[in-house]
């Protein structure tokens, strides 16, 4: 994108004072110190195993440049270690190097760019110190909890700026110059657009975070992303961290001023090792059925809970409505619901009310559920980054979990280029035929009612009127007649 680049080689580097140890609440201190950027490029990938655990062992938040109150905030929250993104990347932040962080779901990327910001702004507090662009709003309400956690002492004022809630609130609040800013690119690319007001409120932000980079990137977020540059000052610092590489993020780093950082856990796309991957080879018509099967064997396989992907909203709901009528408590998330519902979902399967959350990709990226122990591809992605994104809901920050695809034989293919980037071939899960009559017509019966029921709720219309929705954007856009080529990126994402 050409974008980005061009303003990553505009900015300026901006360094400041040694942080104090205690502080009590947000009044500003001493002023930045303005330094020459350092003249060289660096890149770091990660050793091997056995030599980053013995480097990690001997590291502690207080040996990177945090101040006492940021490290003992992480000891209050069972922080004992910084994972090894957080050690490489906190040291670079706080001495004001723009940093691109590539690291695996559950390594700890949220708290590696949000304690050096909060930090910093503990030296220094003042309006808009950071702006936060992720792609998804519950991704943006979580990323809110976790700066709020970790700046628990500060009297951190943040503020979530996403789709589906009053505009009118949202600009009071920007207008308040809250300390960070979580949001979705669509969302504050019309606040900026249709208030004059509020773009002078970036005008002395010093962090630009883009969370889950590689989606943020993407082709469809592009007019967003060139209306949040032109706010922003060009001292600022960049922050870009990503569970997987792209060409984009590629791009940016190759175009980058010599003063960027780049730490690379590993190469390529990989899954986590505690992670397992097992398939179930079906027929097409038969998915429902085993859908039912695998989740009736939660209990027996001690799983806490599940997260079921599907690629379309409509699928979400259908499923939804069925494990209903078959007495599976459950919650549906995609973004034809609206946004008290997406967050009642989130939140039911986040406490435990329901064991079992349906969703399209809004919520594949960077949900941190440590409950979750089995993730279940009933729609295999087309994109094997998707895939990763997906199962790493599971297995996070060491522990272990499952990872179960359901493949027909139109999915094989995508099966093939999965396991060749991920680099592991999935395992066969063991399951038992179905052949009993009673157990087939109870789906099946379940399924009826679930189709009935989305012709009571008028969800066909909904569809329909997303669909008109979005060919409208895309003409508007000028991408109508590129939809071939670029379909993922404009109708894959969300509404925000």
């Amino acid at each position: 994108m050409e974008e980005p680049t061009s303003e990553n080689e505009e900015r300026g580097i901006t360094i400041i004072a040694k942080p104090r140890k205690t502080p009590k609440t947000l009044n500003p201190q001493t002023q930045p110190q303005k330094l020459d950027p350092t003249p060289q490029f660096e890149k770091f990938k990660s050793s091997s195993s056995s030599e980053a655990a013995a480097a990690q062992s001997t590291t502690t938040f207080g040996s990177l440049g945090l101040s006492e109150w940021a490290a003992e905030t992480c000891k209050e929250l069972g922080m004992r270690q910084p994972t090894p993104v957080q050690t490489h990347c906190i040291p670079k932040i706080l001495s004001g190097r723009d940093v691109l962080g590539l690291a695996q779901t559950g390594s700890g990327k949220t708290a590696a760019f949000a304690l050096p910001i909060l930090n910093r702004l503990a030296e220094d507090p003042y309006g808009v110190f950071a702006l936060v662009v992720t792609p998804t709003r519950e991704l943006a309400f979580q990323l809110a909890e976790q700066f709020k956690a970790l700046g628990s002492c500060l009297n951190l004022r943040c503020s979530v700026v996403v789709g589906g809630m009053d505009m009118l609130t949202q600009t009071r609040s920007l207008v308040s110059r809250p300390h960070v800013v979580i949001t979705t690119p669509g969302r504050i690319k019309v606040l900026l657009e249709n208030n004059p007001d509020l773009p002078p409120v970036f005008s002395r932000t010093k962090f630009l975070v883009l969370d889950e980079a590689d989606r943020v990137l993407d082709v469809g977020f592009q007019d967003e992303l060139r209306t949040i540059f032109n706010c922003l000052p060009k001292t600022r610092q960049t922050l870009l961290f990503s569970a997987t590489m792209t060409s984009n993020l590629q791009t940016l780093l190759e175009h980058s001023s010599n003063k960027a950082y780049f730490y690379e856990a590993y190469e390529g796309l990989k899954t986590v090792d505690t992670l397992k991957q097992q398939y179930i080879f079906i027929d097409k018509d038969a998915k429902e059925l085993y859908l039912a099967h695998i989740l009736s064997q939660m209990e027996d396989k001690e799983i806490r809970s599940a997260m079921i992907f599907v690629s379309t909203c409509r699928t979400c709901q259908r499923l939804s409505f069925m494990l209903e009528e078959l007495e599976v408590e459950n919650a549906a998330l995609h973004s034809l619901n609206s946004q008290s519902l997406r967050l009642s979902a989130l939140s039911k399967f986040k406490s435990g009310k329901v064991p079992i959350l349906l969703a399209t990709d809004v919520a594949s990226r960077g949900l941190d559920i440590p409950t979750v122990d089995l993730v279940i591809n009933y729609d295999i992605p087309r994109y094997p980054r998707d895939y990763v994104h997906r199962v790493g809901r599971t297995a996070r920050a060491g522990r272990g979990g499952l990872a179960v695809s359901i493949i027909t034989e139109t999915d094989v293919n995508l099966i093939h280029e999965i396991e060749a980037e991920v680099g592991k071939q999935m395992e066969l899960y063991n399951y038992r035929e179905i052949t009993d009559s009673l157990e087939v017509t109870k789906v099946s019966k379940a399924k009826r009612v679930a189709m009935m029921k989305m012709l009571d709720d008028g969800f066909e219309d909904k569809v329909k009127d997303r669909r008109k929705l979005k060919r409208k954007t895309l003409a508007d856009k000028g991408m109508l007649k590129k939809r071939s080529k670029s379909r993922k990126a404009a109708e894959e994402k969300t509404d925000d």
